[in-house]
């Protein structure tokens, strides 16, 4: 059994949050010409929160024997979620263009639903590596998961971050699957999941606009496909090698969120084609190392946690890729290691400090240490 973490991991995250730093501080340069924007405000609650914060939560979780977490998953989940639920309470909760998503304490603002995914993931981890031999049973696997997914789902819609109950469904089947969880029930949970977007879509009319931008850009560019336009337009302006760090057109004024879920439009513009080959090339090696770690992994729990921390951060990436690429719908999500947000990048790090973790407790390969 390695005693020692996996330095292959940790190094490809050094270098996501390294080199994520600086496209972060390329795109801030944009703020200067957007009028009420606090460039100081930004970059010190990335890195205070975010790279300090989060590599102190890396260190702790990642020194923490992971079977800790199974012990207490009832009460982090149960915590995470009264923390999430705190985002609708007056003078706590702070709204913004109508959504609930953030908290603020004393001097302090935060987003607990990223809090919400970790509590989210040790709790189903916990269940489902003590339901195994009920797992394939409707009644007593697939009805009680569903009751999970459904939970979270109210309470994450109702802020409403669409977005992010998408990330955690597809986490959670990923779960689902890994503890032996049949792909039927997972096929009706995708028929009920495509049923909600359409009443979603029906009700919640951004959702609508994001639908429509998707399957016709060219449909109102100055309105609702905006964003997906000038997305592209930053993306092509790049060509092949990009016109040079800090030389994206694009970040000034013309760009909606170009610190947030438009960053890698910048990032592409500023490096070109061969630059988002690269990023997504170190996202996707993320995922095989982090699979890897998870099929080592000496008990279902370990196994489990990996997974869905693993599906969290990569499903969140691929999806903000895909929707600057417009292959998928607009989806609002920042992406992981990189955009604004110094709660998400403490949660993020904190996630890969309890994989780490696990690394140090998984099997040897042909009796050499990994």
């Amino acid at each position: 059994m390695s005693r020692t973490l996996d330095r292959t991991l940790l190094g490809l995250v050094i270098l996501l949050v390294v080199g994520g730093f600086f496209i972060f501080s390329s795109a801030s340069l944009g703020l200067l010409a957007r009028e009420g924007a606090r460039f100081s405000s930004v970059a010190f609650n990335q890195i205070f929160y975010g790279i300090v914060g989060g590599s102190i939560a890396l260190l702790v979780a990642s020194s923490i024997q992971y079977r800790f977490w199974r012990r207490y998953a009832f009460y982090i989940f149960v915590t995470t979620g009264i923390l999430t639920l705190l985002v609708f309470v007056p003078k706590i909760g702070l709204e913004l263009n109508g959504a609930h998503r953030w908290v603020r304490i004393g001097f302090v603002s935060f987003q607990p639903s990223e809090f919400l995914k970790i509590g989210y993931v040790i709790y189903l981890a916990t269940w489902l590596s003590g339901m195994k031999q009920h797992i394939r049973s409707f009644r007593k696997g697939t009805l009680p998961f569903f009751s999970i997914v459904a939970l979270v789902g109210a309470v994450v819609l109702a802020q409403p971050d669409t977005d992010t109950f998408v990330i955690m469904t597809l986490a959670g089947v990923a779960l689902f699957l890994t503890a032996g969880g049949r792909w039927r029930d997972v096929l009706w949970l995708a028929l009920f999941g495509i049923a909600l977007v359409a009443v979603l879509a029906f009700s919640r009319p951004y959702i609508m606009d994001r639908l429509t931008s998707f399957i016709d850009p060219s449909v109102d560019p100055q309105g609702k496909s905006y964003q997906i336009n000038q997305s592209l337009i930053a993306i092509g302006s790049g060509h092949i090698l990009g016109r040079g760090f800090g030389q994206s057109i694009q970040k000034f004024e013309h760009l909606p969120e170009p610190i947030s879920d438009s960053i890698f439009a910048v990032y592409s513009e500023e490096f070109g084609f061969i630059g988002g080959v690269v990023l997504i090339l170190l996202f996707s090696f993320f995922a095989f190392r982090g699979y890897r770690i998870a099929a080592e992994s000496t008990d279902l729990f370990g196994m489990l946690l990996v997974v869905g921390f693993v599906t969290l951060i990569v499903s969140q990436a691929f999806l903000n890729i895909a929707a600057m690429l417009a292959l998928a719908p607009l989806s609002g999500l920042p992406l992981p290691f990189i955009s604004q947000g110094g709660t998400a990048l403490l949660a993020v790090l904190a996630s890969v400090g309890i994989i780490l973790n696990v690394s140090k407790h998984r099997k040897k390969r042909s009796g050499v240490v990994q």
